[in-house]
């Protein structure tokens, strides 16, 4: 019987989204067209989507016609990808040790994934699979609490969750080290589309609630869908619009 995952354990909490990638692939936001096209170089041909999970950001790649290797660690994840995009080359691999050759793509694009990363070895490892002026990209979704209700969604999915929320994650550049120029930073306003029930499966893929056991997972997902038939934007509703603001990191490689 496999151990008890634990919420306090960043390995842990990395690893639980093997577990629930149907899930995941289902409920979890994409990007917007207009920070990938910004994070790009026009130049592109072939990139790489590291730590690309299910492929939420790999759609975009592929629908540009570029050439793309999505590398994740969990196998579920990647099958789930090889099923969707099947032209995708999908190679199992860490940002620590990426399975490519040196100067190999011209951009390398991580989408809500830095924070599980060895953040010195993988910026060596993307500086050393870019080609000399390639580009790291950084992106992150970041829920737009200014609606009050989605503020509240926010606060019960992070209650008693010993890591730090997302949204602190997007505030600071990403530390890429000596090999690459200073980070430009952007950001895009944009909103999902969403079966309102589906709000419950949006807080059951994230990694806190993956890892609590089942009791507190359970308490947890109703604390969810109390909001969901008691908030008077919500109440009765088949489908939510729920606000995201995109923000994007992109780099050169000296």
């Amino acid at each position: 019987m496999p151990p008890t995952p634990d919420p306090t354990s960043h390995a842990d909490r990395a690893a639980s989204f093997s577990t629930g990638a149907d899930v995941y692939a289902r409920v979890r936001p994409g990007y917007p067209d207009d920070a990938v096209d910004w994070l790009l170089p026009r130049d592109s041909a072939r990139v790489l989507d590291l730590a690309a999970g299910t492929g939420l950001l790999t759609r975009s790649l592929v629908r540009r016609e570029l050439e793309v290797v999505a590398v994740d660690a969990s196998a579920p994840m990647l099958d789930r990808l090889r099923a969707a995009l099947p032209s995708v080359d999908a190679r199992l691999g860490t940002a620590e040790e990426i399975p490519l050759p040196d100067a190999s793509v011209d951009a390398v694009v991580v989408a809500q994934a830095w924070h599980w990363f060895d953040t010195a070895r993988a910026a060596a490892e993307i500086a050393r699979v870019l080609r000399p002026g390639g580009r790291a990209c950084v992106l992150w979704n970041d829920r737009d609490e200014r609606v009050e209700w989605v503020a509240r969604l926010g606060e019960i999915m992070h209650r008693g969750d010993p890591l730090a929320p997302d949204g602190s994650h997007s505030v600071h550049a990403p530390a890429l080290g000596p090999a690459f120029d200073a980070s430009d930073r952007s950001t895009f306003p944009w909103h999902q589309r969403l079966a309102t029930r589906d709000l419950r499966n949006l807080v059951a893929s994230r990694s806190y609630a993956l890892t609590l056991p089942d009791a507190e997972r359970a308490e947890l997902l109703q604390r969810v869908d109390d909001l969901t038939t008691t908030h008077p934007d919500l109440s009765g509703t088949e489908q939510v619009v729920l606000p995201y603001v995109t923000t994007a990191y992109r780099a050169r490689r000296r």
